[in-house]
């Protein structure tokens, strides 16, 4: 594929699997001249590039995979060769990699350059993950599924031009028309990672062309490219009529190019013709029956021209030229509208089942007149019965009868024509529409364009769509070539000489005229000798459009037929396209595009044949395989995702400690190998099984990330050998930024034994501060075995850990099952987290581009906010009291995701309008529009919380204690009933208030929570019902955002509902009254002290849909209510949806499928709801503000990381971003380098050890972030009480380090500052190991030069930067560099480093620092250490190409030590009875009196799923490629199960033994866990406790999801699920005892 200007390469892409199971991707775009290495990670299977030379930029194809293969072939399992990358997508357990692997030119050389691809072979490359999180066996189904998706043929793309927009498209290629590009989703990976042109954008559909003259004379080319809409995908009966995102099934925009071919440097003239095709844009749709010849017909009895209107609207936006012919034409080319014209090809006789579309039709027509919309469009129908007129008439009389409608509007619509020009300067010589951009060299001059379409269709838009199209677009392709000059009258095809090959066909010329070319040009023109005058117009045109009032046979025999005969061959090939894409096969009906031909009658008694055999194919296809191909579509498009893959995340989590983390402190070994402790982090050693001495009671490694993230999960790959009791037991976990900054976050985390190689995933939390646990959680229970209650509709009690997005240091403490028995063997360690864009924020370039600059915005409305009493906590610009869910920024018109820094475009999205509650418009999403709630009452009552961690302050507390006895009474009297208890965690919720602080608050008073918990307020049966239908809420509601942004590509859509998706009546609101005659919420007791009147306007008032009574907005349900009306019916709580196959249901349009879901329009009263729907709004309510209260958190975290590296918060500008301004950098970055490289920039390299900072000073992190982020003006310093301080550099790889530099601040040094500097390298922490590689004075260094001292001078561009530089003797390879800087007076020192033993790590060896930020001005007149940067200078070490490992004796002592077998086996303990109880979590065993003593259990891992979505999407959430941020939200609160163990003893009491913390692990897993002590039991109990609630069963494995009775997972049932066992030796017992092993 070559380059879209000049490129001297084809696109190549090489996937390499090595041995080890690691997949690299290795492209060589033809646009670029180097070649990228992307790595697939074989644990999350997320995509890593960092774009470092050497690693993964190199110069050619050849350097790229002698890096990756280290030279050696034989490492390779196995090299697919691409010729470009169609998408990726990492699904659990698997990564998807789609290539193409043969590609066809089948449009080369369009105008301006560029070629057209169609994918004849593709390959779907599985990648199987190390990821043990638990799977669905339906999701793997749909995954396999996928890898079935027909993508040969019937897809294609460009790599150098936009081709989803008509020719010539007026964009770039960055930015494609979302309708039709189909792998969106599947390219998101390489967006995120700064890699966005390395997909292709993949079109679906149909591109050929055809080369036509005569004699042998290529005259002119045609092309048909057929572009499928990705707004209404699906298969014939599951995707036809509308659907709610206003687009039709089957819904293809074919476009028809003709050009001239020319040399080289020659002006190409062209012109294209647009038309569509698809299925009637109504609600419709056809129910197939088996004995039936035809499918039922019906059309929605509920609104059933509901969005035909914006179908229209779309049209219209995309085919309106009259503003472009204006700017060309002048006012007198004005055309006041834009024709529609609708040719229907249905049957319209009466007894006809099609004949109620066509009724349908007109009427839906008539509607869209009568509202106006949409307005400058005019829509005219045609109904043409094509199958009567070919049975009445014949096929040649159908065909003039088709050209006589289609005449006037073919005129009037017209053709685009224009040239393409090679060079830019002849632009001013042009006169019409100029193109141009950075695709293409030159420029296209369109001289008119086409306005309005016509749109064919027929019942699936196919066969008949196909023949009518075609004749129609065989009269334009006539007009296209006599406007090129090319006549294709059969009367002047002889007796004509060409003057060059590239001639056309023109009429004769009269006599003494003469046909000339431009030598420059190329173009024609034409010489009258009789007047000596020259023309660019033919002296005898054709009269235009000629053909159209011919008769079919004269139409053949004024005509050449050979271009003709092409044209139908390529309209037989993409009606075989459209038709498989939408039925399976291929189409029915085409001789009669080969009417033309000579032998076109001998076909038509095997075509009979043929369509018979299609007919079949088409109804086993619809009947059996629809269902799975519907699937198939929707995944690739990323649509319904919550349904097909429930657990799937879509933003896989980072292996942070590979590949360049490493451990600070070496690890013993009993069998030394060659590539030392660095082995436990490294994938290539999966089968590692590394032996830690036998006195070790305790193993501690201290693991450096490669780079700063949130830690969310520990993964363990289990080593041992024969006896798997030498691996540990139990592990802490620490966290922290460096060294000094450790914090406990796991302690005593169970570590089961299982089989060699079992992958076990433990979830990390955030640290915990003590004062929550001890008043929130099980933690703060006295008996938490007593209390069953389970949290059934959500976490009332949850903890929330602190999110650091700087952690840098991992400290992991493993213990032996029995210490000092038998050696510990460890295996493969791998740390999992988020990590925040830094190169885009540094860069200004791909992810992160615009993250500072939002930040900032953040930071200053949430400044403002607190001046102000009325604010929600979520954002921070709003003028009334809001759910923080449904109110955006008023900034943000360009939203931007904090963790991965994508711009948020909303371009296709209405803007949101912030205002009053009772104002209209407001929100982005139209279902979602807007949830404010008016707050009737003393708005001061409401308070922000000043904090950034999310805590609340005292007077929220308070705020919240009030609001609790205006409920129960000052004396706390009465009991709070379900509804006012949900509304109460409202309050709290939006008052900033976590379940900790709330809790506090309520124990101040002498409020157990408990009593207030809406767990524990509901019947359990109900509760079980509510969650199912509060769970169908929350897909319903996913599905209809998803089709709102759908709906929004091609439209500028407005909202205007008053009604929100929920509609929740905060504490003191109550009916309007006057006029509302629902009057629904008028309880006087909670609006005793918080009622008011609503300030300004009069109250809506609306009408419920179902009763027809006025209704004002505090009485009606939630636009939510809509979707789940039916409750009671099988559709209402199963979220599958409607399993109908049709377009639209007859009743209640509920379904999640793409096709059709509910339009959320109208109202309903909350007197027509049931009950359990209105408690299903305020359950999935509460869900939404406890989610957003978490995107919150991790935002703030967010905010936190860029202010300790860049200090933004106290920063006019974060850098001065201009693009000079970076290329100074740059330069100067290299003029200080000197060709070397810089190895201490950060995020790759950081501070070990925290330095005392000085509170006028940016952070310490700023010294090693990149030259061109933060002020000029800005720089780092101590305070002025200390004297020295030492910086522990850790580097991002290992290097050989030749030198440090120290860039100057810019208020220069005193005689007083200018420090002693003392280095020292090290690759390990320990202090006596470092090397000294020098002491220098600066004083005495820069004495001689005068430019160091004082205020730093206006710098050029050209200037070097003020630097010292610490040049070492010999370059040393290191990955820790040690830096003391010293003031040559007396004073403190920040640390005092001769006394503190920091290499023993056995203890915190530092002091808690506090470190605050901001930016230094003046120099002060107190002397202080300071720097504005330090760089390390040097290049880092190459990839070892040597392969370690173990030889010799070492390795075989080692395994004639693994190959021991242990000395006592588990067997199992015989049981006499068990039973089950509490939703199957509880399992009791009864034992016999001549029972073993207990050693432990064995649990069987469990099978149930994480959901995604478990609750509606709030305003500000978008489907997979923008979403508000991307941290799981499982992330930021993980769920952990716990198992508990407890005995019967005597006298008649249960006693805990012990409570076990289980790992994640594959369904099914054995695990087994030893009790701390051997137990002689009769009964003993097993209970699961913990967030059982958050686990579900996989829906993809149930017919009906609702069926089961239990509310909790059935794959968390402990039936047959444990065993017990117990410990002896085999030899005793015997052979026949050994069949009873565990």
């Amino acid at each position: 594929m070559e380059s879209p200007i000049g490129g001297l390469r084809q696109t190549s892409v090489i996937v390499v699997t090595l041995e080890t199971g690691e997949v690299y991707v290795i492209a060589s775009l033809s646009s670029r001249r180097d070649t990228q290495v992307i790595y697939v990670d074989p644990t999350t299977g997320a995509l890593r590039y960092n774009a470092k030379p050497g690693f993964d930029v190199f110069k050619s194809e050849k350097d790229a995979l002698n890096y990756i293969t280290n030279g050696s072939e034989w490492l390779c399992r196995s090299t697919t060769y691409a010729r470009a990358i169609l998408g990726y997508a990492a699904l659990g357990s698997f990564g998807l990699l789609l290539v193409a692997t043969k590609l066809t030119a089948t449009v080369p050389n369009l105008p301006g350059g560029g070629t057209v691809y169609t994918v004849t072979e593709s390959q779907w490359i599985k990648i199987l993950l190390q990821n043990p999180q638990p799977q669905g066996k339906g999701e793997v189904k749909n995954v396999n599924e996928l890898t079935d998706m027909d993508i040969d043929g019937k897809h294609y793309f460009c790599e150098a031009r936009d081709i989803t927009r008509p020719f010539p498209s007026r964009l770039c290629l960055r930015e494609p028309d979302d309708e039709f590009v189909w792998n969106a989703w599947f390219s998101m990976p390489f967006k995120n990672i700064g890699l966005p042109h390395h997909c292709v954008t993949l079109l679906q559909g149909f591109a050929e062309y055809r080369n036509f003259g005569s004699s042998g004379n290529l005259e002119g080319v045609v092309a048909l490219i057929a572009r499928r809409s990705r707004l209404h995908p699906g298969t014939r009966y599951l995707a036809r009529g509308l659907n709610s995102c206003s687009s039709t099934g089957n819904e293809v925009e074919c476009e028809q190019l003709v050009w001239v071919p020319k040399r080289a440097g020659q002006t190409v003239p062209f012109n294209t013709y647009v038309w569509r095709r698809g299925t009637i844009p109504i609600w419709w749709g056809a129910e197939l029956k088996i004995t039936a010849a035809e499918a039922e017909i019906y059309v929605s009895d509920r609104d059933p021209y509901k969005g035909s209107a914006d179908y229209y609207q779309r049209l219209t936006k995309r085919y309106d030229a009259r503003n472009l012919d204006v700017a060309i034409g002048g006012t007198q080319n004005r055309k006041a509208l834009v024709p529609i014209v609708c040719i229907n090809l249905l049957r319209n006789g009466e007894g006809k089942s099609e004949s109620i579309l066509v009724q349908h039709f007109e009427e839906s027509l008539n509607y869209i007149r009568s509202t106006g919309k949409p307005p400058y469009t005019r829509i005219h129908l045609v109904n043409y019965d094509w199958h009567a007129s070919t049975k009445l008439k014949g096929e040649q009389q159908t065909i003039e009868g088709l050209w006589k409608h289609l005449k006037a509007p073919t005129v009037s619509i017209g053709i685009s024509e224009g040239d393409y020009l090679p060079s830019r300067d002849r632009i001013k010589d042009c006169r019409g529409e100029i193109i141009y951009n950075d695709d293409f060299e030159g420029a296209f001059c369109l001289r008119s364009h086409q306005n309005g379409v016509i749109r064919f269709n027929c019942a699936d838009s196919l066969d008949r769509t196909n023949a009518a199209s075609y004749f129609g677009s065989l009269q334009v392709f006539v007009e296209q070539c006599r406007r090129l000059g090319i006549s294709l009258d059969s009367d002047l095809a002889f007796g004509y000489q060409s003057m060059t090959n590239y001639a056309g066909y023109t009429a004769p010329l009269p006599p003494g005229w003469e046909k000339r070319s431009d030598a420059v040009t190329g173009k024609t023109y034409y010489i009258d000798h009789n007047t000596r005058t020259t023309t660019w117009m033919h002296p005898c045109p054709d009269k235009p459009w000629k053909r159209f009032d011919m008769s079919f046979e004269e139409f053949k025999r004024s005509t050449i037929l050979s271009p003709v005969s092409q044209l139908a061959d390529l309209f037989l090939l993409a009606g075989d396209i459209h038709a498989t894409l939408y039925t399976g096969s291929k189409a029915m009906h085409s001789q009669i595009l080969s009417i033309f031909n000579e032998d076109a009658g001998k076909f038509k008694q095997f075509s009979a044949a043929q369509n018979m055999k299609i007919t079949l194919q088409r109804r086993y296809k619809n009947a059996v395989v629809d269902s799975s191909r519907q699937k198939q579509l929707e995944m690739f498009l990323g649509m319904r995702l919550f349904k097909h893959l429930p657990s799937v995340s879509f933003h896989p989590l980072n292996v942070v400690s590979r590949p360049s983390g490493f451990l600070l402190k070496p690890v013993a070994n009993m069998f030394p190998s060659s590539s030392g402790e660095a082995s436990l982090l490294s994938f290539r050693r999966k089968d590692l099984i590394w032996v830690c001495p036998q006195a070790a009671d305790v193993v501690e490694l201290f693991i450096y990330l490669g780079e700063p993230c949130h830690v969310c999960q520990l993964l363990l790959t289990v080593s041992h050998g024969a006896d798997d009791s030498t691996y540990p037991s139990t592990i802490d976990v620490r966290t922290g930024r460096c060294l000094d900054g450790l914090k406990l976050v796991l302690e005593g985390a169970s570590i089961p034994h299982c089989v060699n190689g079992t992958n076990l995933m433990i979830p990390i939390p955030g640290p915990i501060s003590p004062e929550d646990m001890a008043v929130t959680g099980a933690g703060s229970r006295l008996h938490a075995e007593d209390i069953s209650t389970l949290p059934l509709l959500y976490d009332f009690e949850e903890l929330e850990g602190e999110l650091d997005f700087l952690t840098r240091v991992v400290a992991l403490t493993f213990y032996p099952a029995a210490s000092g028995r038998t050696p510990i063997t460890l295996g493969e360690i791998e740390v999992l987290g988020v990590s925040l864009p830094w190169k885009g924020a540094f860069n200004k370039e791909g992810p992160g581009a615009r993250l500072p600059e939002q930040a900032k915005i953040f930071q200053n409305e949430t400044k403002s906010s607190l001046s102000r009493s009325n604010t929600n906590p979520f954002y921070g610009a709003s003028s009334k009291i809001v759910p923080p869910p449904v109110q955006p920024s008023a900034s943000a018109n360009n939203l931007v995701d904090l963790l991965t820094g994508e711009i948020i475009h909303s371009e296709h999205i209405a803007q949101p309008v912030i205002g009053n509650a009772v104002d209209k418009g407001g929100d982005l999403l139209d279902f979602l529009d807007q949830a404010v709630v008016e707050y009737h009452g003393a708005q001061n009552d409401l308070k922000l919380s000043s904090s950034h961690d999310g805590r609340s302050s005292d007077s929220s507390s308070q705020q919240y204690i009030d609001r609790l006895k205006s409920l129960t009474g000052p004396c706390m009297e009465r009991k709070l009933d379900f509804m006012e208890a949900m509304k109460l965690e409202i309050e709290r919720l939006q008052l900033n208030i976590s379940a900790a602080e709330r809790d506090r608050a309520l124990l101040s008073i002498g409020t157990d929570p408990a009593t207030i918990n809406p767990n524990v307020l509901l019947d359990e049966r109900y509760m079980g019902r509510l969650c199912r239908v509060a769970n169908s809420l929350a897909h319903l509601g996913q599905a209809s955002l998803e089709d709102k942004i759908t709906s929004a590509i091609g439209l500028e859509t407005t909202d205007d509902n008053v009604i929100d998706f929920w509609n929740i009546s905060r504490l003191g609101e109550c009916c309007y009254g006057g006029t509302c005659e629902v009057r629904a919420e008028t309880d006087p007791r909670t609006s005793k002290s918080f009622s008011g009147s609503s300030g300004g306007g009069s109250p809506s008032i609306l009408l419920c849909s179902q009763c027809q009574r006025k209704v004002c907005k505090v009485c009606c349900a939630g636009r939510g209510a809509l979707l789940v009306s039916g409750y009671g019916s099988r559709d209402a709580t199963n979220y599958n949806g409607v399993v109908r196959q049709g377009g639209s249901s007859h009743g209640t349009q509920v379904d999640i499928t793409t096709n059709h879901s509910v339009v959320l329009d109208g109202v309903v009263c909350k007197r027509c709801c049931n009950e359990i729907v209105l408690d299903a709004l305020i359950l999935d309510y509460v869900r939404v503000l406890v989610s957003m209260r978490r995107s919150s958190r991790a935002d703030a975290a967010a905010h936190e990381a860029l202010n300790q590296v860049t200090g933004f918060s106290l920063n006019d500008g974060l850098s001065e971003s201009n693009q000079s301004s970076e290329k100074r950098s740059i330069k100067s970055l290299r003029q200080v380098l000197d060709g070397e490289e810089s190895l201490a920039e950060f995020p790759f390299a950081s501070f070990l050890n925290s330095v005392e900072t000085a509170t006028d000073s940016t952070p310490l992190l700023s010294l090693l972030a990149p030259l061109d982020c933060g002020s000029r003006h800005s720089y780092w310093k101590a305070p002025p009480s200390t004297t020295c301080v030492e910086f522990i550099i850790v580097l991002g790889t290992l290097s050989d380090v030749s030198g440090v530099a120290l860039l100057i601040s810019p208020c220069g040094y005193s005689e007083a500052e200018a420090p002693t500097v003392q280095i020292w390298a090290s690759n390990k922490i320990h202090k006596e190991e470092r090397s000294c590689m020098g002491k220098w004075d600066v004083q005495s260094m820069i004495t001689s030069s005068s430019e160091y001292f004082g205020p730093e001078k206006l710098v050029r561009e050209d200037q070097v930067p003020r630097h010292v530089k610490f040049a070492f003797k010999n370059p040393v390879r290191c990955r820790i560099i040690w830096i003391t800087l010293r003031l040559q007076r007396p004073g403190s020192s920040s640390l005092n480093f001769e006394n503190l033993n920091m290499l023993s790590l056995d203890e915190n060896p530092f002091a808690e620092v506090t470190r605050r930020a901001s930016f230094g001005g003046a120099v002060e007149r107190e002397p202080c250490l300071h720097a504005k940067r330090i760089l390390v200078v040097g290049s880092p070490v190459k990839k070892d190409l040597a392969r370690t490992s173990s030889q010799g004796s070492d390795q075989m002592n080692m395994k004639s030590w693994l190959e021991r077998d242990p000395q006592l086996n588990r067997f199992r303990v015989p049981i006499e009875a068990e039973r089950l109880l509490d939703n199957d979590i509880v399992l009791e065993q009864f034992l016999s009196t001549a029972s073993p003593l207990l050693a432990g259990f064995r649990l069987d891992a469990f099978g149930a799923i994480k959901p995604l979505v478990t609750h509606s999407p709030s305003s500000n959430s978008r489907i997979w490629d923008v979403s508000a941020t991307l941290i799981d939200e499982r992330h930021i609160s993980p769920a952990v199960l716990y198992i508990q163990v407890s005995i019967f003893q005597e006298p008649h009491n249960m006693v805990t033994v012990a409570e076990y913390r289980l790992p994640e692990a594959k369904p099914g897993t054995a695990m087994y866990f030893d009790f701390p002590r051997k137990i002689q039991t009769r009964r003993i109990t097993f209970k699961l406790v913990g967030d059982v609630t958050a686990f579900t069963d996989d829906p993809t494995e149930q017919d009906d999801p609702g069926s089961r009775g239990l509310p909790v997972a059935a794959g968390l049932s402990l039936a047959n699920r444990i065993k017990l066992y117990y410990y002896d030796d085999p030899y005793e017992l015997g052979k026949w005892a050994s069949l009873s092993a565990v």
